[in-house]
């Protein structure tokens, strides 16, 4: 048998996304509406297809991680027709439904080249949830936004609607397994139940699969949504949209659909959760003496803040509910205002001569209470 990620191109480690792209790659390039009549192609698309499947969900891509093709033997694994487990039973430990592991092969790859066409046999189960990431400014994030989101999902298809037959047909019983999805081989002592390799597990054979979808009874296409971008979020802050992701196996549920937000950074403010974290520059004599600056505020406006006498270098001032919005309710944070005292670089002689005149009579060695 083929290794899975060989099929892919990709390496044992790659990432969900690496994988994703990788089957997109491929399955463009092989798929049959832009190969007619080129049965290779077909095959090609078929043993992607299965790969992907499988190595797209992480739990069955960990049980083929730890299998690999040991669990099969026979004219070439999956594609050869004759399944047989060639190991002991004890040798697979507690890995969960096997059935799962297997039936995402069987689904895609076939057995040997028949002539009627099948379709998944993960009946009932849920669809993925699918992740798309919306880029924000600063000010968006803040006041919250509402946008289009384009979304490529995998669907059910619009022309059979998930039957896999052509239009006015339907599938038929499986006549090797007789609709059960199974065949049983004796083993020795015990009985083996594999999927039945006619109509990989699903129980119905299709004669005239749809020429939409090629009998999977699936599609991929591109929907927009409009979703609401609460006031408040942060960098990598994800809402999910019940039911919005792909479309169920066998009348199972819609995933989910996760939206990540990547925010732009300002070159204002700094969040610290709801806080709004701002660097105010005063002048030595405004911090010594005390003043009253202008800051401005993340709603664009500008505030009046007081500089207490005696204000040292990276003193924070709070300015209460003027920070970020709380995403779960409660108002606002807070604005914090970090003073910076700045040291001119140059002086003028008036500058020099009343520096001078306030060191000969500061009362006060700053090393004195460090050093000693």
């Amino acid at each position: 048998m083929r290794d899975l990620y060989e099929i892919l191109g990709v390496s044992k480690g790659a990432s969900q996304d690496e994988i994703k792209k990788a089957y997109r790659k491929l399955a463009r390039k092989y798929h049959p509406d832009k190969n007619p009549g080129d049965t290779e192609a077909e095959e090609r698309f078929k043993e992607v297809q299965g790969a992907y499947d499988l190595l797209s969900d992480p739990a069955k891509r960990k049980q083929y991680d730890q299998l690999g093709s040991r669990v099969f033997s026979g004219a070439g694994g999956p594609r050869g027709g004759n399944y047989q487990w060639s190991g002991n039973v004890g040798d697979l430990g507690d890995l969960g439904d096997l059935s799962d592991l297997f039936g995402g092969l069987f689904d895609n790859f076939g057995a040997g080249r028949r002539t009627t066409s099948t379709r998944s046999s993960r009946r009932g189960e849920r669809g993925r949830d699918v992740e798309v990431v919306v880029n924000l400014s600063f000010e968006d994030a803040l006041k919250g936004v509402t946008m289009k989101i384009p979304v490529e999902l995998e669907t059910t298809c619009s022309v059979c609607k998930g039957t896999g037959a052509e239009p006015g047909t339907s599938p038929k019983i499986c006549p090797e397994c007789r609709g059960r999805g199974v065949i049983s081989e004796s083993q020795g002592l015990f009985a083996l139940s594999t999927p039945c390799p006619r109509c990989g597990g699903n129980g119905t054979v299709i004669e005239q699969p749809c020429r939409n979808c090629q009998g999977t009874g699936r599609e991929r296409r591109t929907k927009r949504y409009t979703v609401k971008i609460p006031a408040g979020v942060k960098d990598g802050t994800q809402i999910r949209l019940k039911g919005k992701g792909e479309a169920g196996h066998g009348g199972g549920p819609h995933g989910d659909l996760i939206v990540t937000t990547r925010v732009t950074p300002s070159p204002l403010f700094r969040r610290r959760g709801a806080d709004l974290v701002i660097d105010v520059p005063v002048t030595y004599a405004e911090a010594a003496l005390g003043a009253t600056v202008e800051v401005p505020t993340p709603d664009g406006g500008r505030i009046s803040l007081k500089v207490p006498p005696g204000s040292q270098d990276g003193k924070l001032l709070k300015v209460k509910g003027r920070g970020a919005p709380k995403l779960n309710g409660g108002g606002k944070g807070d604005l914090l205002a970090r003073l910076r005292v700045v040291v001119p670089t140059k002086l003028t002689k008036a500058e020099r001569e009343a520096l001078e005149n306030l060191q000969k009579v500061s009362r006060e060695d700053p090393r004195e209470k460090v050093f000693s």
